[in-house]
């Protein structure tokens, strides 16, 4: 190399167009602009059911009118800031939600956030229980179906998916209550009156039974917390299972007609091979994008299945609370319900951002 070739002028490295635009790759760039789409999506939720609620009328006079004089119905409008302006109402809402405060309760005067806290950790743990038994009927028997396409197996399996997802969640509780009920199954409640005051006893306690009887260590109200969770969990799991066995079986047929399968087949890999090693995985990513969607189902299905169960979280909260027309807490708990739904919106966006490139351009 001669000493002109040496000092001669290199040319620059080729900028990055993923970098260039902004300086942030499309990674990023996507879940930066899901976030701030996540802000404006929370507003209008919260402020939808601000107005709904405000809509159907006074809150106050539908849950207490008629059981106290009208001095006192007044004077409870003042204490909730009802006699407000509307606007005036709709700020102290707004901040109260960013303060972390939901209000409380016209029938019980009870903190909405201390329901929240409570019920919504009997929910959760429902929708993680029926999530499970989704996931155990749906991938596996949505595999089996795709396998034997258009054979017995496949004709059977279709069925069961459209009849487990038409049938109302509540009439399949009732099933499942009048089958296994006699055969010593509890069906009501999320623990027996024992392992309950037991488990109130855990420090500290987290409302989850499952978690506080692990923290208390004794396998008899574990399998006691389990017996109780089974019957729920499989009535709104199967719900959401027939959703998955359509879903993985369409996308993995579609998946096993793309080039790659044909040229592993035709290297002699066998079809089992095929199905686990090649298309499987690529069929879950509209699964796991659907997920989004299922955690809304699998809340509107709780109102209904813990209400059949008498299983005390938010939707056995939300039933009881509309019964006594106390829209207050009716107005905190479906705010709760829609900001989880959007939250949960937004992470299911982020995980499939992660798993299939080509959501980031």
């Amino acid at each position: 190399m001669t000493t002109a070739e040496v000092l001669a002028p290199t040319e620059p490295p080729a900028a990055d167009p993923a970098r260039s635009r902004g300086g942030l790759n499309p990674l990023a760039r996507y879940l930066l602009l899901r976030l701030a789409l996540l802000v404006p999506m929370i507003w209008l939720l919260v402020t939808l059911v601000f107005v709904m609620m405000r809509v159907i009328g006074d809150p106050i006079q539908a849950a207490l009118g008629g059981r106290l004089p009208a001095d006192q119905i007044a004077q409870r409008k003042a204490d909730a800031g009802l006699d407000r302006p509307i606007l005036t109402q709709y700020w102290e809402y707004i901040s109260g939600l960013v303060r972390g405060d939901f209000g409380v309760t016209l029938t019980d005067n009870r903190k909405v956030s201390d329901i929240l806290v409570v019920n919504g950790a009997a929910t959760l743990e429902l929708a993680f229980w029926s999530l499970i038994v989704a996931f155990a009927v749906g991938i596996p028997l949505g595999r089996l179906a795709a396998r034997y396409r258009d054979r017995l197996p496949d004709v059977a399996l279709r069925l069961f998916s459209i009849l487990v997802y038409a049938a109302p969640v509540f009439f399949v509780g009732l099933l499942l209550k009048l089958a296994f009920t006699p055969l010593g199954w509890p069906s009501s409640g999320r623990a027996s009156t024992s392992t309950e005051l037991t488990l109130q006893q855990v420090d500290p306690q987290t409302h989850i039974m499952i978690v506080d009887a692990f923290l208390w260590g004794e396998p008899s109200l574990i399998w006691d917390v389990l017996q109780h969770a089974m019957l729920p969990a499989i009535a709104l799991g199967l719900l959401t299972g027939g959703v998955f066995i359509r879903l993985v079986r369409v996308n993995l047929l579609q998946t096993l007609r793309m080039d790659y399968v044909t040229a592993a087949r035709a290297r002699g890999v066998s079809e089992r091979r095929v199905l686990r090693k090649h298309a499987f995985r690529n069929a879950l990513v509209p699964v796991v994008t659907v997920m989004g969607m299922q955690i809304a189902m699998l809340l509107a299905g709780a109102i209904l299945t813990e209400t059949t169960f008498e299983w005390k979280g938010l939707g056995y909260a939300l039933a009881e609370y509309l019964i006594k027309r106390d829209f207050l807490a009716v107005q905190g708990i479906v705010t709760v319900i829609a900001l989880v739904v959007g939250v949960m919106s937004f992470l299911i966006d982020v995980i499939v951002a992660f798993v299939d490139p080509r959501v980031r351009f």
